[in-house]
């Protein structure tokens, strides 16, 4: 086996920023290697489960044309808190010049989250994006997956069961059926008719 050619590191990207709050600290990578850079609130906040919010993050940005950055949940609060975005990745394009907003929401079923001033709530990628044309046609090329999607690969236990193996734990239906995401489907061939 051959190791990766050595090279000069990864090359940086100068993006300018402006603190709307004076005193939040500038976005920054906890480790060497990381992806994404730390967003921090500048409002605390509490929310209770299924609440969800705007929090700012004190920080506006200007993006060199052809990149965009996306804002992507922290996986310590989503495994910990039940914390998620609800748009995630929100997009923040190059022409964008006002305040990083994140959209926040609790989906722990029991217990509220808190967040305090300066708390990380979230994380800044920031990558090249390609600017497509799109050109209409009377039919696409042919693909070995085709039409296949929501779960068409299979990989798990509630994808793979068969009809009447459903094996979600979750609530069930008037049929005795699985009632949730297992379903998702059997809601898509009602509505086709099929």
């Amino acid at each position: 086996m051959t190791s990766p050619a050595p090279h000069d590191g990864p090359s940086e990207l100068d993006v300018l920023i402006r603190r709307v709050d004076p005193e939040v600290p500038l976005p920054a990578y906890a480790r060497p290697g990381d992806a994404g850079a730390d967003l921090r609130t500048t409002e605390s906040c509490e929310l209770a489960p299924g609440e969800r919010a705007v929090l700012p993050t004190g920080v506006s940005i200007a993006l060199p044309e052809g990149y965009a950055a996306f804002v992507h949940p922290r996986s310590g609060l989503a495994a910990r808190c039940g914390v998620a975005l609800v748009n995630a990745p929100g997009t923040v394009d190059a022409g964008y010049r006002g305040e990083i907003k994140v959209i926040v929401v609790n989906l722990d079923p029991r217990d509220s989250v808190r967040f305090e001033r300066f708390d990380r709530i979230a994380q800044l990628v920031v990558q090249r994006v390609e600017k497509v044309r799109f050109q209409e046609v009377a039919e696409l090329p042919v693909s070995a997956r085709a039409e296949g999607g929501f779960g068409s690969t299979g990989g798990h236990a509630a994808v793979d069961a068969g009809p009447g193996e459903r094996t979600g734990v979750g609530p069930r239906g008037s049929a005795g059926e699985p009632t949730g995401g297992n379903r998702y489907a059997s809601v898509v061939s009602d509505r086709e008719g099929q």
